[in-house]
């Protein structure tokens, strides 16, 4: 198989390109040369957002399929798939599960009613409208038929440069008392960026197109199993302390932002970003590796690269003040009890 990458070297690109290479694929990157490609695969360089910026597609090249990640306005999606249209078999591109109306209902499949605005041409606006517009261009581009949306939840795994994981490593590692947002047993929903790469490979193998909600299942993981994992990896010194959603909420403490991958369960943000149904995936060779090897392998590649996570420059940083923490530790947090 032949397969372009459009851009994404850091995290799901390169994940992306990894698995390709090691199916054996003939893989071309398409990027600014900001990061290095992987070993065995041939590097296009341009930048998309400037004018001319696809000179270095328009050369010649045929590949059976385009995989896009672009998160950023619409045009640049819709620039890159109108003129790959007839020199690529399948556009995949890289969607969201916040493509979907606020708030989708707990258990919203694929037919769940998207944003309202989004155009596929347009400058940038918003992330949802803007994942939304892309899946249009790629479709207007290549046509339902060939066209493949992967409508991703939270993607979590070694090369993470969104910070979650990242955080919740490097904070346990620190040891002391740790604020664990509780309950503990509530499901959460997401996916090993590699597990995700395989599955879009995968994919492209059966020929499969539409929209496919891609995160993990119900039930594969929670806060709990989450956070003993990476107590576990990074030495076991932490003392998880689970508290009440109320202690964390009164204390001004910003759910997601400041806690990463939390929100209260029972709300709306809950069933939004733990609550998608994923059969649809799963029947088409969704598989999700363990908790703790995620975490375990995510830790490894943490250590090799002194403990500081790359960070996108067009995403805030997440996670929670020290001093705030001790705080609400001090003054009511932990009332849930504590980690056996």
């Amino acid at each position: 198989m032949r397969l372009l990458m459009l851009g994404g070297m850091e995290f799901v690109g390169r994940a992306v390109v990894e698995a390709a290479l090691g199916r054996g694929w003939d893989v071309t990157v398409f990027h600014r040369g900001r990061h290095p490609a992987p070993p065995g695969a041939r590097s296009l360089q341009g930048d998309r957002t400037a004018p001319g910026g696809l000179t270095g597609l328009a050369g010649g090249g045929e590949w059976d399929a385009v995989v896009d990640t672009w998160s950023g306005a619409p045009r640049a999606v819709q620039d890159a798939a109108r003129l790959l249209r007839g020199r690529a078999g399948r556009h995949v591109y890289v969607s969201s599960c916040s493509v979907y109306a606020w708030p989708p209902p707990a258990g919203y499949t694929e037919d769940a009613p998207p944003v309202e605005g989004a155009e596929a041409g347009a400058e940038q606006t918003d992330y949802a409208r803007d994942k939304r517009g892309a899946e249009l261009a790629a479709a207007e581009a290549f046509g339902a038929d060939r066209t493949l949306l992967v409508r991703a939840g939270l993607i979590i795994g070694p090369y993470e440069n969104i910070g979650r994981l990242p955080w919740w490593l490097n904070r346990i590692a620190r040891g002391g008392p740790v604020l664990a947002p509780g309950p503990r047993d509530p499901p959460i929903q997401f996916v090993d960026v590699r597990d995700l790469a395989e599955w879009i490979l995968g994919a492209v193998e059966q020929g499969l197109s539409g929209p496919y909600n891609l995160v993990g299942p119900q039930g594969h993981a929670t806060m709990g199993t989450l956070l003993d994992a990476c107590a576990d990896v990074t030495g076991g010194s932490a003392e998880l302390r689970w508290t009440d959603p109320e202690v964390i909420l009164g204390a001004g403490i910003e759910p997601w932002a400041r806690l990463p991958v939390w929100v209260p369960p029972g709300s709306e943000e809950h069933a939004a970003l733990h609550g998608a149904d994923v059969s649809r995936a799963l029947a088409a060779g969704l598989r999700c590796r363990p908790v703790t090897e995620t975490v375990a392998d995510t830790w490894n590649w943490l250590q090799g690269i002194g403990k500081v996570a790359p960070q996108r420059p067009d995403r805030p940083a997440v996670g929670l003040d020290p001093e705030l923490e001790a705080k609400v530790l001090a003054t009511g947090g932990g009332v849930s009890g504590t980690s056996p």
